[in-house]
This record gives structure tokens, C-alpha cells and sequence, in this order.
């Protein structure tokens, strides 16, 4: 069965917020078509944004989504990278729509400051979350409910992860790889991408 994964992409997204965790998914999904050939396809990665635009990047990357809000496929995971989020925080549709989709996926993951925009739609109250290092306070006076925590690469709370600053969405959808599919796979994953990791020891 293939597990499809959503990544909402929006203007100033820090690239590899979005990149990481991308490759991460796509690199897993091949070595499993290599040990299983004629299988389904073990993870599907979607791109969404706000319309079918060019989403312009930092740094001025540009990246054509493949679905908008209103359009996507059913999706098992959702993910939300950072970036500069400040606009993002103030659109109600994009905000309503993290909300309603987490509710009907399986798991919603943020990546930095994407952590402010799981907030914003209430999916972190009373739950322990993390972010970009430079971002923790603003997080927790911005939203006292939640439980923020420093030096992690990522928190798992069971339907909601997330995971801190740019890199550290590699660990995490690692992680999710080995959650989702075994860590063996994941443990491959991380070798065939020559990422330095290593299996957390409680799962």
C-alpha cells in the first residue's frame, strides 16, 4: 500500500525545509522498489500550495506545486516546513486547511518555524513541540500552551511531530521512514543518502 505524503509549500519556504524531507521519502520509496520490484510504490510525495503558482523560495528558488488546496489527493502524512511563516500565520484558508487535513491524516509533521503554523491551527495545544533554535522563545510566548522543547532534533507525540531547525527535517522523516516502514529501511535510507544518522533507541 503506498503512503502519500503532502508538503505544503508557500513563498520565503526555506529549501531545504522542503528538500530534505523530500529526497528522504523519494530515497526510501527506491531502495524498497530495489529489494521488491513490481510492488506498489511505498511512499508517494505531493507538492501543495495556495493556487497552482510558481512558489518562490529563499533565496529565490522557484518550485511549481503539483495541487492546491482544494485539489489534493487523500494524503497519510502532512508536512510543513519553515521558513519566513509571518504571512502564512495571518491567511484563515491555509490555517483552516492544516487544521481539517491533520484531522484526516494519519500523521502532520512541521519542520522549523512550520511549527508556528501547526500552532496557529491549534494542533499543538498542551503538547510538547520543538522548532529552529533562534525561534524557541518566540514559539512558547506566542503560544503558552505548548510545551517547548531545546537540543532535539525532532518530538514525537504520537499523531503531531515536529522537528527543529532546516536539517533536522532529515532526521525526522528518518525517523518517520522507520515509524512508518521499519527502521531498517530507514537505516538504509540514511546510508544510501550518506547522512549521518543514527536509529533513536526508544521507538
Amino acid at each position: 500500500m503506498t503512503t502519500t505524503i503532502g508538503m505544503y509549500l508557500f513563498d520565503d519556504i526555506e529549501v531545504l525545509d522542503f528538500a530534505g524531507p523530500f529526497e528522504v521519502f523519494l530515497t526510501a520509496a527506491r531502495l524498497k522498489l530495489r529489494v521488491e520490484p513490481g510492488s506498489p510504490r511505498l511512499f508517494e510525495v505531493v507538492t501543495i500550495a495556495d493556487g497552482l503558482r510558481p512558489i518562490t523560495m529563499r533565496g529565490g528558488l522557484v518550485l511549481q506545486p503539483q495541487f492546491e488546496l482544494s485539489n489534493h489527493p487523500g494524503l497519510d502524512v502532512l508536512i510543513v516546513p519553515g521558513g519566513i511563516v509571518t504571512a502564512e500565520l495571518q491567511q484563515a484558508a491555509v490555517i483552516d486547511w492544516i487544521a481539517k487535513t491533520a484531522a484526516a491524516s494519519t500523521i502532520t509533521a512541521s519542520v522549523c518555524t512550520g511549527a508556528f503554523l501547526l500552532a496557529q491551527a491549534g494542533l499543538l495545544d498542551g503538547l510538547e513541540a520543538t522548532t529552529h533554535w533562534e525561534d524557541l522563545d518566540d514559539l512558547a510566548a506566542m503560544f503558552p500552551s505548548i510545551h517547548v522543547k531545546a537540543n532535539t532534533r525532532w518530538v514525537d507525540t504520537g499523531r503531531v511531530v515536529t522537528a527543529a531547525g532546516i536539517s533536522a527535517g532529515i532526521d525526522m522523516s528518518l525517523y518517520l521512514v522507520g515509524r512508518l516502514a521499519g527502521m531498517d529501511l530507514a537505516l538504509k535510507t540514511a546510508r544510501q543518502m550518506e547522512f549521518d544518522w543514527q536509529a533513536p533507541v526508544h521507538q
